[in-house]
């Protein structure tokens, strides 16, 4: 349905951080509805990191909460003169000023906007300030957690001036054709997570869960997808087993059934990471949430990181400032890869000396890059049109399709995937 009104109103040709993209957010018919993983949004509109059709996903409680205020989707076309959030309340919508929240992060937003509005049942979806200023592969995000993460929508909605859209619903149950016969579904399936040994592992570690296993097999991008191996002690050290013990919120307490899990409306599974931790005595805090197999992998093995606590404080920065982790760790992987090959040097960067396994040396460009400052406004533009700007035989390091950079499962090892990030029209995904 977001493909229809993208398509239907958007000219060919347009310049996707233009006014005359077309923006939608849809939800399924089963949003709402007390069912595992329906509580899902799809945004479209033209990729300004691809140029083609653009599409994300994401889960929470903003899906299920935007149908209950009486919407199956939004439409947004054209650009506001100044910084506005959209407010919708049980049916009706309106735009308000959001000039006062224009710069700050994601979650700064949260705990502005609660008090705004005396209500902290609000949800809110939202850009950071990665998305204000158009960094390609910006992500919109609600609960400071869940990302709209892969085409660059967050950059998108921020050429709108679109800070915001923050929802509250009334009545939190919609009409269902057989409540009985769905409620015993749902009751029957709440065990079942704990008797399936690949769910349960799911709902004890997400989806970082398998980044030992895809090490072993030779499926973890690492160095740059120089190789799919990150070795047994390395890829131990970023598993999910040491994120359990170490860095999980509640870590200390042994109780397994609530370990730093979060979830997703009527979600029985909870796989959603909170990690509670410090790097060099910076705050890796709850509200940021913990990464993603996804984020594991880019900022971890794929720069040759070994350090937990390294790619937990970039997922952080990333869910702050609002970027897809995909692409930003990729992004980083590659510029490493430059200055090990001489392609860049300190002078290019700033005075920083990437380098693989440097972790701070990582963080300190990706900060560079969210900020677009110095020699991280080239690499906001994401890794493709990087090369372009840094020349030099460049392009050779850059591992996308359709501008897009690789997710962290090789084709190597799922051929499949071979297929799909060359032929699928949303670049590799």
């Amino acid at each position: 349905i977001g493909q229809y009104y993208l398509l239907n109103n958007t000219p060919a040709g347009v310049d996707p951080l233009g006014p005359d993209n077309t923006m939608a957010f849809m939800l399924s018919g089963e949003t709402g509805a007390p069912v595992a993983g329906q509580s899902r949004c799809t945004v479209d509109a033209k990729s300004p990191l691809t140029g083609a059709v653009g599409d994300s996903h994401a889960g929470g409680f903003w899906p299920a909460e935007l149908k209950f205020a009486g919407f199956d989707g939004i439409v947004v076309t054209g650009t506001s003169p100044k910084p506005v959030y959209l407010w919708i309340k049980e049916g009706k919508a309106e735009l308000r000023d959001a000039t006062h929240l224009w710069g700050k992060t994601t979650t700064e937003v949260d705990d502005i906007l609660e008090r705004e509005h005396e209500d902290k049942r609000i949800e809110i979806l939202q850009i950071g300030p990665a998305g204000e200023k158009k960094v390609r592969f910006a992500a919109i995000m609600s609960m400071a957690t869940r990302a709209h993460g892969r085409t660059g929508m967050g950059a998108v909605m921020g050429s709108k001036m679109l800070k915001a859209i923050v929802v509250r619903g009334g009545k939190k149950k919609l009409p269902m054709a057989d409540p009985d016969a769905l409620r015993a579904i749902v009751q029957r399936a709440i065990p079942l997570v704990r008797d399936d040994e690949d769910v349960w592992g799911l709902a004890k570690y997400g989806t970082m869960d398998i980044t030992e296993s895809q090490s072993a097999v030779g499926g973890l991008p690492t160095r740059n997808y120089l190789s799919g191996s990150f070795g047994f002690d390395n890829a131990k050290k970023i598993g999910a087993e040491r994120y359990f013990n170490e860095i999980l919120r509640g870590a200390d307490t042994g109780d397994q059934l609530k370990q730093g899990r979060e979830t997703c409306y009527s979600c029985a599974v909870r796989c959603k990471r909170v990690v509670q931790a410090e790097w060099q005595d910076k705050a890796i805090n709850p509200e940021s949430g913990g990464p993603e197999y996804e984020t594991v992998a880019m900022f971890g093995s794929d720069c040759g990181i070994d350090d937990p606590y390294v790619i937990a404080y970039a997922n952080q920065l990333c869910n702050e400032y609002g970027v897809d982790t995909i692409s930003a760790g990729a992004t980083m992987a590659f510029a490493i890869e430059c200055f090990e090959k001489g392609i860049i040097t300190a002078r290019d960067t700033g005075g920083i000396e990437l380098a693989w396994g440097d972790g701070e040396a990582m963080i300190a460009m990706l900060e560079a890059t969210l900020k677009r400052e110095g020699f991280g406004d080239i690499l906001a533009e994401g890794s493709a049109a990087a090369a372009s700007s840094i020349g030099n035989g460049a392009a050779d390091f850059v591992v996308a399709s359709k501008n897009q950079e690789l997710p962290a499962h090789l084709p190597r090892v799922k051929p499949s995937l071979g297929v799909i990030y060359a032929v699928n029209p949303f670049g590799a995904d």
